[in-house]
């Protein structure tokens, strides 16, 4: 087995530092952000040795070595990334900058992460997660913390640890959804899924989780995360030992412009593209993914690169340490001098502002909570009376169709078993053969009505399962060949409870009458997959698509409406993903 990769989220763009700097201090930098916003790494570099680093502030030296790490650790220049980006922490600690050293602090841990085969990696890695652990438990920092647990899940996995790691992920997945960062989550759980192909060798997990984030790639436009997403694909498929889909996904993460890590993201793939052409037996194409290779490794020195950053770590050691000596010694000559004079003031004016300011901070926050506890209950009442209706109209339509099936069954059955009745007592008395055709015609009829009845009673549910009657749906259409319905299935072995399960039917069904009402598709797959006690429902088609900002949730167009409400009642997620002429997808997660 080759290698899977992570999504990893510790490079923090350099350009959001700009948000400290006041506005005449910018000037500076300027081309340095225009160069960040079109993601031409090469020409940030260029402007950032345009700049004269003997006449800036303190801080805009900070800020600029921190630029030149960031930009280099994108070039996959990790040594001088890392000389760097220390040189850039020290300054912000000297001039008190917490918030700054501590984005240094995990700009650092992102680049020794993608260094391999280093010397005490983890340990240099963990004396930084200590560090900011430390900072982010004090000022309850959730953005640091979901950092610090994307880091501490990754050296597990790294371990062979995957339950621990897997804990770790969903601590990430917790913290993002206060946030509504669905990126971050998207991020977790697809390192949970490389946690089930790479530890827990549970390889229909990896696949489900891997799958399920591609939509959220796309929808961000995160060229690096599809690339690691196609490549893990890629290697589940190779360990089903389905090579041709294997190849095709890696050659689609090869397609992909990636914007950082190009060189050792390319290695990897590479790699794993040579390994899975030689196991197909077509060795042509493995050797030249091999020259390629050897050619990009040509290009990365990784060795020279770990010799540099381990005498970079113990300059850095040594330079900290008489640093902090000789601040000590002088930090105390300085506290005695001014100690006595300085300490009934501070001691007195202290207290008078911590008060003030906690008060302050108290009325704050009682009203922030008053607000959102209003808010909360005007949404509880609105999302009750939703469900309530919801739930009265299901009930309705059901009473409904319960009616017409006894009518059928118990009136106009019975009408048409008298009418045979009828026409037997009179068949001696007139032609034979007429009377065998209209009592065939007549025994045609009342089954007819038979099965109206019972198909209206059971809904098409009752008897044969959810799995069968979409199966049934997917056929009928199917033969006007007109558009070709597949449906495909996994964990779907046990019948639902019955009203769920008509629910779904009905979801599925209007999903397939808007395909061929509205969207010209020659095809379409249905998914259903019954997974850690959820049900997820994927609905492909090759049709023309929609603009969403046109047809959403909110509106009655092609009864997207009707089908959200059904969903929401089940406490369930519906996701939409459509473009112009390339079709559309839509992904529902029930909780069963």
């Amino acid at each position: 087995m080759k290698k899977s990769l992570l999504s990893y989220i510790f490079l923090i763009s350099a350009s959001l530092l700009l948000a400290d700097i006041s506005y005449s201090q910018t000037s500076n930098f300027d081309n340095v952000l225009e160069a960040y916003k079109i993601k031409n790494y090469q020409l940030v570099e260029k402007k950032l040795l345009e700049i004269d680093t003997t006449k800036i502030t303190l801080y805009q030296k900070a800020t600029w070595l921190y630029f030149f790490s960031d930009c280099q650790s994108y070039l996959d220049n990790h040594h001088l990334a890392y000389n760097a980006i220390l040189k850039s922490k020290k300054l912000f600690k000297e001039i008190d900058s917490i918030k700054d050293a501590s984005d240094a602090n995990f700009l650092a841990i992102s680049i020794l992460a993608h260094q391999n085969k280093l010397k005490d990696k983890y340990n240099k890695i963990q004396e930084l997660i200590d560090e900011e652990y430390d900072i982010a438990i004090k000022k309850n920092d959730t953005a640091a913390l979901r950092k610090i647990y994307h880091r501490i899940a990754v050296d597990l996995l790294n371990k062979n640890n995957g339950a621990e790691s897997i804990k770790y992920f969903k601590k990430v997945i917790t913290i993002s959804k206060q946030s509504d960062d669905s990126l971050n989550i998207a991020y977790a759980l697809e390192n949970i899924g490389t946690v089930h192909q790479t530890t827990l060798n549970n390889l229909d997990s990896a696949m489900y989780y891997t799958k399920k984030v591609v939509f959220i790639y796309k929808k961000f436009g995160d060229k690096n995360a599809l690339f690691n997403n196609y490549n893990n694909q890629a290697e589940q498929y190779k360990l089903l030992k389905n090579y041709s889909e294997a190849i095709n996904l890696y050659l689609k993460a090869d397609s992909i412009p990636i914007e950082k890590h190009i060189k050792k993201s390319k290695i990897i793939l590479y790699e794993n593209l040579a390994n899975a052409y030689e196991l197909n037996k077509n060795y042509i194409h493995s050797t030249l993914y091999l020259k390629k290779l050897d050619s990009l490794k040509g290009n990365i020195n990784d060795a020279f690169q770990n010799i540099e950053i381990s005498k970079i770590k113990e300059q850095y050691n040594n330079e900290k340490l008489r640093a902090n000596n000789l601040e000590i010694e002088g930090k105390r000559k300085q506290n005695f001098n001014l100690l006595m004079g300085a300490f009934a003031f501070i001691f007195f004016g202290g207290i008078t502002a911590f008060l003030i300011h906690k008060n302050t901070k108290r009325k704050q926050k009682l009203a922030e909570q008053e607000k959102a506890l209003e808010t909360q209950k005007l949404a509880a009442v609105l999302k009750e009376q939703e469900l309530l209706s919801i739930d009265a109209m299901i009930k309705g339509q059901e009473k409904e169709r319960q009616r017409i099936a006894n009518d059928l069954h118990d009136d106009l059955g019975g009408l048409m078993a008298t009418v045979k009745l009828h026409f037997n007592v009179l068949k001696d008395k007139q032609t034979p053969e007429l009377f065998d055709k209209t009592t065939h015609l007549i025994d045609e009829a009342y089954q007819k009505i038979r099965s109206i009845a019972h198909a209206k009673n059971s809904g098409v549910i009752a008897k044969q399962g959810l799995l069968k009657a979409i199966q049934n749906i997917a056929d009928k259409v199917s033969t006007s060949n007109k558009i070709k319905i597949e449906v495909v299935d996994h964990g779907l072995e046990n019948r639902l409870e019955n009203s769920l399960e008509l629910t779904i039917f009905r979801i599925v069904q209007e999903l397939v009458t808007n395909i061929i009402k509205h969207a010209e598709a020659t095809e379409s797959t249905i998914h259903l997959t019954n997974h850690d006690e959820s049900l997820n429902i994927m609905v492909e088609d090759n049709g023309k698509g929609f603009n969403q900002s046109q047809v959403t949730t909110r509106n009655k167009g092609m009864g997207i409406s009707s089908i959200d409400k059904r969903i929401e009642h089940l406490n369930g997620t519906m996701t939409i993903e459509s473009e112009i002429d390339k079709g559309t997808t839509i992904i529902i997660d029930i909780p069963i």
